[in-house]
């Protein structure tokens, strides 16, 4: 996935300026693809350029106004051309798993706290996604959630691509911080 295409799905969603973007992206996408508030920015000047999008008129003068951006038909092109691509899945870079293997070798002297420090930000991670998705979704069985727009399913789909991760970190954390203080090394 690209920070453009990321884009191009938030401005269909809803036109916004650089910095409702940004604010989005802390609420939404940001979780699985974060971007800073310079990245978005440049990378909407380079979406302009292009033709993919635009800035909406504004009413009035336009120093000192947010411009809000809107999708252009080649930008909607561009996104359904990548949507129906493919991508080879990415290999894990995980910091954490490559130090359990240092550790494996030069010892276990402080992993515990490092590994308590990452169960608490995971447990906070999937609380916060389980809170999104009480308040956002409707539960399946019920007639509304049965008749939810395809779009909604297809977030829903994502949230919960993100709570399994979550749910996988805490277990994986919970049962290997168990395993480290049973070793007997």
């Amino acid at each position: 996935m690209s920070l453009p295409h990321a884009i191009l799905t938030a401005l269909l969603e809803k036109p916004s300026s650089g910095l409702e973007l940004t604010r989005r992206f802390d609420r939404s996408i940001g979780f699985f693809w974060p971007a800073t508030h310079q990245q978005i920015y440049r990378e909407l000047g380079r979406l302009e350029t292009a033709g993919l999008i635009r800035a909406l008129p504004q009413d009035g003068p336009v120093r000192g106004q947010k411009k809000e951006y809107d999708v252009l038909p080649a930008g909607r092109a561009e996104l359904e051309r990548w949507t129906a691509g493919g991508d080879v899945p990415k290999a894990v870079r995980e910091p954490l798993l490559l130090r359990l293997r240092a550790a494996a070798v030069v010892g276990t002297a402080g992993l515990d706290a490092e590994l308590a420090r990452h169960l608490a930000l995971h447990r906070a991670q999937l609380a916060d996604y389980r809170e999104i998705e009480r308040r956002d979704f409707l539960p399946a069985g019920t007639e509304e959630g049965e008749r939810a727009a395809e779009g909604d399913r297809l977030r829903h789909a994502v949230l919960r691509a993100g709570i399994g991760l979550e749910s996988f970190w805490v277990e994986w954390l919970t049962e290997t911080r168990a395993a480290l203080s049973a070793d007997p090394s």
